[in-house]
């Protein structure tokens, strides 16, 4: 083989939900601290982006996780999402993923029963505690970025569903939370699709009218998903949910992100109070734990810190290059898969 460039990845999933981790290959990414490597990325250079998600390296579903030197001293190290419409501030699913990643490889040192690190992020410090034992990681417990809730009981119309209401908050990145139920679906396996194409109508809609801004993170200024919120008929305790990701499938995991941003609304409502302990239940059925462990203001604005517990498993490992006769060296996507909302490129 003669590529000219080469990256090393660990396949691995969290309760469902794949977060592929660049271990090796990466070079520099400019930026003094990560949430200017995330605007890098976003407004300056996606080329690394495109290059691991994009097809034929990548693929529709696929995140990919940029795994980096901490620019905070605090952390361990730090890491960025990558998915099919651009980089992601956050993700629980995916820092589950990183944790797991760092200690089955020994990038971090483990240390039975229990090591505790940070991850650098573009929302900020997420503190980790992992229960390890014979070698492997066995649950990762995430302490969150402080999450709030910014709009309630939001009305849109929608073309093609009519009104819909639904909650803008953010929990690591900001979402539209809609009730399934209020808009007639049910969180199963078998309506994954009717989720995706009502999100897809919803988030054009919230993309056209609703505005938000972290009040301390410049840049941080979209919604990011929309998530269905349900909860198990015969047990309250059980919050499920199915976030939608473009370019239009279910996050298979219960959503540590999302979660968070549900557990922000539920205390901005009086109905959930901090110490009280839920479980957030996926559309394939794998959970997390969810709690707020405490209380705080960003930017003035009263926030919660989420505190959300799941497991992860390393797969595999991967190894993708480019050639330089290569046709395609950035990547492509096509609308058969990709959809409407991501663009076509060459």
């Amino acid at each position: 083989m003669r590529w000219s460039r080469m990256l090393t990845m660990l396949d691995v999933h969290a309760e469902g939900e794949i977060g592929r981790v660049v271990t090796g290959g990466l070079g520099h990414l400019p930026g003094a601290t990560m949430l200017e490597k995330l605007r890098y990325i976003n407004e300056t250079d996606d080329s690394i982006r495109r290059f691991t998600v994009y097809e034929p390296r990548g693929t529709a579903h696929m995140t990919v996780n940029l795994l980096l030197p901490p620019c905070d001293p605090a952390a361990a190290a730090g890491f960025i999402v990558l998915q099919a419409d651009r980089a992601h501030a956050m993700s629980g699913s995916n820092a589950m993923c990183v944790a797991t990643a760092l200690l089955e490889t020994g990038m971090v040192a483990m240390t039975e029963p229990v090591t505790r690190f940070s991850l650098d992020t573009p929302a900020g410090l997420v503190g980790v505690t992992a229960a390890c034992r014979d070698g492997r990681c066995a649950r990762v417990t995430l302490d969150m970025v402080p999450s709030f809730a910014t709009e309630l009981d939001v009305r849109l119309a929608v073309e093609g569903i009519g009104t819909v209401r639904l909650d803008i908050a953010f929990g690591g990145v900001f979402y539209a939370l809609v009730d399934a139920r209020a808009a007639g679906l049910a969180i199963t396996r078998a309506n994954a699709r009717r989720l995706v194409e009502a999100a897809s109508l919803i988030k054009r809609a919230v993309n056209e009218r609703v505005r938000v801004a972290h009040p301390e993170r410049p840049g941080i200024d979209s919604v990011s998903y929309v998530m269905f919120c349900d909860r198990e008929r015969d047990d309250p305790a059980i919050l499920r949910g199915a976030t939608i990701v473009l370019p239009g499938r279910c996050d298979r995991s219960p959503c540590g992100t999302g979660t968070s941003a549900r557990l922000a609304v539920l205390h901005a409502r009086g109905e959930l109070r901090a110490g009280e302990t839920l479980r957030a239940r996926s559309i394939i059925d794998s959970e997390f734990t969810a709690e707020i462990a405490g209380t705080a203001r960003i930017g003035g604005m009263p926030a919660v810190l989420p505190r959300i517990a799941g497991r992860a498993w390393i797969f595999g490992i991967h190894q993708c290059g480019v050639d330089p006769t290569d046709p395609y060296p950035r990547g492509f996507t096509l609308s058969d898969m990709w959809g409407p909302d991501v663009a076509v490129t060459d």
